[in-house]
């Protein structure tokens, strides 16, 4: 009897890989946002122990660092790698990926501009970036600099799009989005505010892809204007 009792006993399950880890706080934060990922959380979701967690990851921080990377793993090198492809074609593919991605997991996005991105995908699709950008003309200063602009603005405009979902763990479709956004603006007293009760169908739509792209093109459009001006004076230069 008493070895059966022995051979009866199990103790904690082994974590398979620091993937499972990241997985299942990616799905604790679709569910519940950020305080449901806590190390207690994810450990119940995969059925360990918090110590196990803490095998392969040092604390929170570090699985917020994972998660980010894991994001920013899934998005597809493949055409932004293209030589073929336009430069401008390219970064516009990175973007609407991005975009698609981290909408998908909203309660993932706050975590991501909370901190640094230095992980070696993050960096690995910085400099992806950067020889998209190098191979259009722009010097390394300036390939550099618009690098962080187009993150900034992509990770912004992303942000801003996920805060105004609150708690809700899940986009709801696009249209849904903005008709309830007019729904809202409708209502602005138009002698106070003119201007803006003039543009509540335009400001419904700063939630659509179609507000999303135009504002990559504006940025797109300085950017390739300032690449000309780089290029041209080195080429008349080597004619001379």
């Amino acid at each position: 009897m008493t070895e059966q009792l022995k051979g009866s006993r199990r103790g904690p399950r082994r974590v398979s890989t620091g993937e499972e880890i990241v997985e299942a706080a990616l799905g604790l934060l679709d569910e519940g946002g950020v305080a449901a990922a806590s190390i207690r959380g994810i450990a119940a979701r995969i059925g360990v122990a918090p110590n196990a967690v803490y095998t392969y990851f040092p604390d929170k921080a570090a699985v917020i660092r994972a998660i980010v990377e894991h994001l920013l793993g899934q998005v597809d090198h493949a055409a932004f790698a293209d030589p073929d492809v336009p430069w401008r074609r390219r970064i516009e593919l990175l973007a609407v990926e991005l975009r698609e991605r981290l909408t998908a997991h909203p309660g993932a996005v706050g975590l991501m501009i909370g901190g640094p991105m230095d992980g070696p995908r993050a960096l690995a699709l910085n400099e992806r970036l950067m020889e998209v950008l190098s191979g259009a003309g722009f010097s390394p200063t300036d390939a550099a600099k618009a690098s962080y602009l187009l993150i900034v603005y992509v990770f912004g405009s992303i942000a801003l799009e996920v805060a105004e979902l609150g708690d809700v763990r899940q986009a709801p479709p696009e249209a849904d989005r903005i008709a309830a956004r007019y729904s809202g603006f409708s209502g602005i007293p138009a002698e106070t505010y003119p201007l803006s009760a003039a543009a509540a169908q335009v400001m419904a739509r700063y939630v659509s892809t179609e507000q999303y792209l135009w504002g990559l093109h504006r940025i797109l459009d300085g950017l390739g204007d300032s690449a000309t001006r780089t290029t041209v004076p080195v080429a008349q230069a080597a004619v001379g």
